[in-house]
């Protein structure tokens, strides 16, 4: 039997997919690669020592998602493909709504049709909104203030909905906080195409000398220092998380957890670390504030620590120095 990942050579996808193989799972990756690049595959296979079965295919395609469901015996599926940024879903509403929801139909049909019911589903933190206190708990209320977050709030919808109407359905939602860092070999990490929409990133090309500054999105937030608060976690703690939710598949129904560190730290903040552990200055501007973004956003994962035995253990540093790595490697 064979976990199916969809956009498993994207930043999250990839780290997940060499935790996975290296924990012994056989993986099947799906991906249109249109924010990733085919060469991850020959990064998971030397790392591992394994090389996944690769479908370049797009969940928009409902034939190709058929074929890799008919070429595979699948049971169970990690659903990260999506498109991402919370900026350019302001600016394309509609092509968020038709990917990522669409997308995401597509591939419940053929589970379904496949007997193929355990799906651990990426979420995200944007389906609390702007919260009124933090840190955030799963029962917080639910609510967005971009399209990206609405995405993620209506496939969690479709979710829930699908497994009261069938209850062989095993569903877990990972609603997991602002991924950073990179693999410690350097050969996986964030690397979107064109400009990148992620912090990190973009703060590795600055670093590099590939784009000429950071622009800092609003510095008049009510916060310690003006800027953004977010709960950056290192993507293998993120990756392990995902493993340490197999468990939760064991029963039917519904099964949410936060996956952060329960710090929070300012855009500043990771700015000043990333030039202290790496020694290299970050030229950054402030901006406006950008449409949808909110002041302040971190993490309680106590639930996940108690049910799933899982914890974020990597600190920024390791965040900061891994990314730095990953980038001079490329």
């Amino acid at each position: 039997m064979a976990v199916l990942v969809t956009g498993g050579t994207g930043y999250i996808g990839s780290h997940t997919c060499v935790e996975f193989i290296q924990k012994g799972q056989e993986l099947v990756i799906l991906d249109n690669l249109c924010n990733s690049k085919a060469e991850v595959v020959d990064h998971i296979e030397t790392l591992t020592g394994i090389r996944p079965r690769f479908y370049k295919a797009d969940l928009l395609d409902i034939d190709a998602v058929k074929k890799v469901f008919d070429e595979n015996d699948i049971d169970t599926v990690i659903h990260f493909a999506g498109l991402k940024a919370v900026g350019e879903s302001v600016a394309k509403p509609l092509e968020y709504y038709t990917n990522n929801i669409v997308g995401t139909l597509n591939l419940l049909s053929e589970m379904r049709k496949h007997n193929c019911f355990n799906l651990i589903f990426s979420s995200s933190a944007t389906v609390y909104g702007k919260p009124k206190t933090v840190p955030i708990k799963e029962d917080f209320e639910l609510t967005t203030t971009n399209p990206y977050g609405t995405t993620k709030l209506y496939i969690e919808q479709i979710l829930k909905d699908l497994c009261v109407s069938d209850n062989r359905f095993s569903v877990v939602l990972l609603r997991y906080f602002n991924p950073i860092g990179a693999h410690e070999s350097g050969l996986l990490g964030d690397n979107p195409n064109g400009i990148p929409n992620n912090l990190m990133p973009y703060v590795t090309r600055v670093a590099k000398g590939i784009l000429p500054h950071l622009n800092v999105f609003g510095n008049d937030y009510d916060t310690p220092d003006g800027t953004g608060v977010r709960d950056y976690i290192h993507v293998l703690d993120l990756a392990s998380g995902h493993y340490a939710a197999l468990k939760a598949l064991s029963e039917r129904g519904v099964h949410i957890y936060n996956l952060g560190t329960g710090n929070g730290y300012s855009v500043l903040d990771i700015i000043n670390a990333f030039e202290r552990v790496n020694d290299v200055k970050i030229p950054y501007q402030i901006a406006e504030r950008r449409p949808g973004d909110i002041a302040e956003c971190y993490a309680d994962a106590s639930k996940a620590e108690f049910e799933l035995g899982w914890k974020a253990i990597r600190s920024l540093d390791d965040m900061c120095a891994s990314a730095w790595n990953f980038e001079k490697n490329l």
